[in-house]
């Protein structure tokens, strides 16, 4: 018994050193696979969004694989102990499950409470970076909120206005070429039916049935589009209320010393426990706009 016992253990530590050895493969090759698709990318803005959509998944898989092979690991070690009884051999498969749970929930928490700000931080360098015009290699002047307007059409104003999408506008002052830059608003906005553009926002709502804390409610919200009028409406459940709903309250303007020489604003909402959202304005009116727009469902 204690013979079979035995090979049973030598076989299973080295299918487990086997397996963690692909997980460790896995994840390098995990990471090669991202690093190597970011460097096809040409442009800053490819760049941009690329990191944007991809980064904290490519990190987030390689956490889990790291993890794996470390739970692995762990259940092949102190062998000469768990030999002795069975009963070593549930105990250490027990610890290295916590082991890698514990591995996985500090990433877990690092991705979610502190990466976010250093991607901000990376997105906002890559945006940012002086743009070349690829026909002259002149460097190229991004435009103020201001100045830009001259070279979006109504469309693309009407997205700005309400936050749903932003608009960088390089131009080459040497020669004049304009180059236009697509990114993601502070709110959420959904694409009119009507018009295309990402305008449609919420403009009212009606409690048809008020939730109580043991049934489920239901509200009405009304949406126009801010470019074409376009409207739409739908009906939505309302979770039943709870007593430790935290109320929060925004400001509803912003006001600082000498606001003419204000370059940038931003501004940083909490939500709930160590969760906060990061909004950067280039003025003290877009950040007023933007907090009397802002609805919490929305962030």
């Amino acid at each position: 018994m204690e013979s079979n016992y035995g090979s049973f253990l030598t076989i299973w530590n080295f299918l487990l050193w086997a397996i963690s050895g692909i997980m460790v493969l896995t994840g390098i090759i995990n990471l090669f696979r991202y690093y190597t698709r970011l460097a096809r990318r040409k442009t800053y803005k490819d760049k941009h969004d690329f990191i944007r959509d991809n980064e904290s998944k490519a990190i987030f898989y390689t956490v889990i694989y790291f993890g794996v092979a470390v739970t692995l690991v762990v259940n092949t070690l102190q062998t000469e102990t768990v030999v002795l009884s069975v009963v070593w051999f549930f105990l250490r498969l027990f610890i290295s499950v916590g082991v890698g749970t514990l591995i996985l929930y500090i990433g877990y928490l690092m991705l979610k409470y502190s990466y976010p700000a250093r991607l901000h931080k990376k997105l906002q360098k890559l945006r940012y970076t002086p743009r070349i015009n690829p026909k002259t290699g002149n460097y190229m002047k991004l435009l103020s909120e201001e100045e830009e307007d001259v070279h979006l059409d109504e469309g693309m104003q009407a997205e700005e206005n309400v936050f749903s999408v932003d608009y960088d506008v390089w131009v080459d002052e040497l020669t004049g070429d304009v180059h236009i830059e697509k990114y993601p608003g502070h709110l959420q906005a959904y694409q009119c039916n009507t018009c295309g553009f990402q305008t449609m926002r919420q403009i009212k709502e009606e409690i048809l049935l008020a939730p109580t804390e043991n049934t489920d409610g239901e509200i009405e919200r009304f949406y126009e589009c801010g470019y074409c009028g376009a409207r739409r409406h739908k009906v939505l459940k309302v979770a039943r209320l709870s007593q430790d709903l935290d109320n929060y309250k925004l400001p509803d303007e912003l006001h600082f010393k000498e606001e003419d020489r204000v370059r940038s604003v931003t501004v940083e909402i909490y939500i709930g426990k160590n969760q906060k959202k990061i909004y950067d304005f280039p003025n003290t009116e877009q950040a007023s706009r933007f907090l009397k727009e802002f609805e919490l469902d929305n962030s």
